[in-house]
């Protein structure tokens, strides 16, 4: 053995020593120390507000929980929730689609109807829809030598609830149609290139290229988009739907019972948007499979006791 060797054998223990007498130190936190107290110390304050103040009722807001008009202004609420995201997403991804088209005329069209659309605030959309009778009194078609096919008053069908359906639906449709044209636009341009040269149309493009790879990028906004809807159905109150908060409205305004009934309205519309989170969660997770993701450690430890082993392991 050389000198050089002996030296280096003989310093390495100690280098091992040294090293094994040091004393590791977490570094401290104090900013999020104190950022936690203060947190829970607000939350106490604010519960203990909520549950000592007696004009919250909580038993009273409990007693119109199931009552039979919040129900069924729940279902209506829900009914309008579905029937809207379902027309707006159909229109919005026809806008979307005309948005990103080789027509000029296409593109100009669908962006003047994102530009009114998204401008003109909701509400007034959902008052002028109401009273297109003041505008239009009936709605006919007239053949030449047929005469009057079918005629009918606007009043006649231009509902409160039809009316709600139609204005927030080409409302929210104007956003729709933005989310589905960057969920369009995220994906590779080369790849329709390539779909073009190979002779491919261009509805089959989009079919089979396109927009299955935007759902990814569509999905989060959408679910988005439809929490936001179903909170936005509260003003079909203004041209008398009889919804969720429409139905707590009335009882309130004979009970006088207003902080109860509208705890009542607050509980359900959380109970519903947490439903709803829910499914975009597994929606998100459906549509983005193909990236790679680390599951929960709980996630992990069930699927290795529980699930399918691969051929060929030791039992």
């Amino acid at each position: 053995m050389s000198t050089a060797e002996g030296s280096y054998s003989g310093a390495r223990p100690a280098a091992v020593l040294a090293a094994e007498r040091l004393v590791v130190v977490p570094r401290r936190h104090y900013g999020i120390w104190v950022g936690t107290a203060f947190a829970l110390l607000t939350a106490f304050f604010i519960i203990r507000a909520f549950a000592s103040n007696p004009a919250f009722a909580w038993g009273t807001a409990a007693s119109y929980l199931l009552h039979p008009p919040i129900l069924r202004g729940l279902g209506n609420t829900l009914i309008l929730t579905v029937l809207i995201m379902a027309a707006a997403i159909v229109i919005g991804t026809v806008v979307a689609i005309m948005r990103v088209s080789p027509s000029r005329v296409l593109r100009t069209f669908a962006g003047v109807y994102v530009w009114f659309f998204r401008g003109v605030p909701a509400l007034i959309q959902l008052i002028f829809w109401f009273n297109l009778a003041l505008l239009v009194r009936e709605i006919s078609l007239t053949l030449p030598y047929l005469g009057t096919i079918f005629s009918v008053r606007t009043n006649d069908f231009m509902t409160p609830f039809f009316s709600a359906v139609v204005a927030l639906s080409l409302c929210e449709a104007g956003y729709m149609a933005e989310i589905i044209r960057a969920g369009i636009k995220s994906v590779p341009s080369g790849q329709a290139e390539a779909a073009s040269a190979l002779g491919m149309p261009y509805r089959m493009i989009l079919k089979r290229i396109v927009l299955p790879q935007a759902m990814r990028f569509v999905v989060p906004p959408t679910g988005n988009e439809a929490i936001n809807l179903l909170k936005m159905t509260s003003l079909v109150t203004f041209i008398a739907v009889d919804d969720l908060f429409y139905s707590a409205q009335s009882i309130y305004a004979r009970t006088f019972e207003t902080i109860p009934l509208l705890i009542v309205v607050a509980f359900w519309y959380l109970a519903v948007v947490s439903i709803m989170s829910v499914g975009q969660h597994f929606l998100e997770r459906h549509f983005g499979r193909s990236e790679v993701r680390r599951d929960p450690m709980g996630m992990r430890i069930l699927r290795s006791a529980f699930g399918p082993r691969p051929a060929g392991a030791v039992r």
